[in-house]
């Protein structure tokens, strides 16, 4: 018998979907808010992030990461034929029943192959956006172009397969990520540290002894766009996480929005402390992607008091990471992808194993996932700890070396990915 829809689940995901989509054009306002209008090339690169993503993960993206694995590793790319079905009216999950993990042997949310489609591939559109921070000037249109056909073929597709395949290696080892703590932020970081490594490599080349450096040339009103499309993009991007209308859902709203606010107020005060300088509105709205990030990978895990810590958690990390990481003149990323989301994500996945309360987890379709050791989680915390710990080292590596290849193969092919771009 096959297995019928869930209307209500359909609805809300696909309206989350939507959402996580215009995240990637604003990941582009933010660029020119913080970079000045001289950046709107930061918006050409956004839209084509967005049609090729669309393209490649439904030619067989969406295939390589969500369709049954081949030994835990790789999606099968030809379950159900390419373009999702191909011109077959009979592809399971299109016309009638559900995506196979949907179904209830797995997380039993019963979403059709289209919605699924649509709430991933906005995901993995995001994930090249923030990869995409480091391009700035300094990387050919053409260059990123062929980047992000493979991104979406392989570089994205992989920890997808790993951690949110249900037959993925690392998910049946125990590795949970719950919105993209790992897959989306750190492993858009470990990307982008391929693409800077590459842009290093020619600048030397070109005669440079350090790198050039972007300024930040604050523009209010796109900073203030930026932000919020984003924060009312992530309104879908974790309360959709839970691939269904629940009351889960709703607390992962509260969550989502709680650790925002508190990472905002604490990025604020510990910039004060670092700097004897009142903060501006660049700190306010890093605060607030800082503490999106943090809760990210265990939103649909923890309580509302949990966030809140979390939240307060990432002022001290983003304030005193950015000091850190702005030292190296070996790249320039004033956006802030190594602070933020590399630093923020990798430790909300981390913080897995200290925060998660059970009953939450199983709430949002995580059963398995231990209570944290702040809870009493004993033994089973502290394996959950190093299967997360394991799964971040493994993607990272992976991840960066993929990237760094890809940047050296297509700068083989157009004699350099950089342009001559100096300030």
């Amino acid at each position: 018998m096959v297995a019928a829809p869930s209307l209500i689940n359909n609805l809300w995901v696909i309206v989350a979907a939507l959402l996580v989509f215009i995240m990637t054009i604003a990941v582009g306002f933010l660029e020119v808010g913080e970079l000045g209008e001289g950046f709107h090339r930061s918006l050409f690169k956004t839209i084509i992030i967005t049609g090729v993503a669309l393209f490649v993960m439904g030619f067989v993206g969406f295939n390589l990461a969500f369709a049954p694995t081949i030994h835990g590793i790789i999606g099968n790319p030809l379950y159900g034929g390419l373009f999702l079905g191909s011109f077959s009216s009979n592809a399971p999950g299109l016309l009638t029943g559900v995506w196979w993990s949907m179904t209830s042997a797995y997380f039993g949310t019963y979403l059709t192959t289209g919605t699924y489609f649509l709430f991933e591939t906005a995901f993995a559109a995001v994930t090249l956006a923030l990869v995409g921070v480091v391009v700035l000037k300094k990387v050919k249109m053409r260059a990123f172009l062929l980047y992000s056909i493979i991104y979406f073929l392989i570089i994205w597709t992989l920890p997808a397969a790993w951690i949110w395949n249900p037959t993925g290696w690392l998910y049946q080892m125990g590795m949970r990520d719950f919105a993209g703590g790992l897959v989306v932020h750190g492993a858009a970081a470990a990307a982008g540290l391929g693409i800077l490594l590459q842009i290093w490599r020619e600048e030397r080349k070109k005669g440079f002894t350090k790198s050039p450096q972007v300024p930040i040339k604050i523009n209010a009103g796109w900073l203030t766009l930026g932000i919020l499309l984003l924060w009312i993009g992530w309104f879908g991007f974790n309360p959709g996480s839970v691939l269904a209308f629940n009351s889960s859902a709703m607390t992962v709203v509260i969550t989502t929005f709680l650790a925002a606010a508190s990472a905002m107020l604490s990025v604020m005060l510990f910039r004060r402390i670092e700097s004897r300088r009142n903060p501006d509105i660049l700190y306010s709205v890093n605060g607030i992607l800082m503490g999106l990030i943090v809760i990210t990978p265990l939103a649909g895990f923890v309580s509302p008091a949990s966030a809140v810590i979390l939240g307060l958690l990432g002022g001290p990390i983003y304030v005193y990471g950015n000091r850190l990481l702005s030292k190296p003149k070996w790249f320039s990323d004033p956006i802030g992808l190594l602070p933020g989301h590399m630093l923020g994500g990798l430790f909300g996945v981390l913080m897995i194993a200290f925060f998660t309360q059970a009953s939450f987890a199983t709430a949002s379709g995580n059963s398995t996932l231990p209570n944290g050791l702040l809870f009493g989680g004993g033994g089973a915390a502290l394996t959950q700890l190093g299967i997360e710990a394991f799964g971040i080292i493994v993607v990272m590596v992976v991840v960066f070396l993929l990237s760094y290849i890809t940047c050296v193969i297509i700068s083989k092919l157009l004699k350099g990915i950089t342009t001559n771009y100096r300030k």
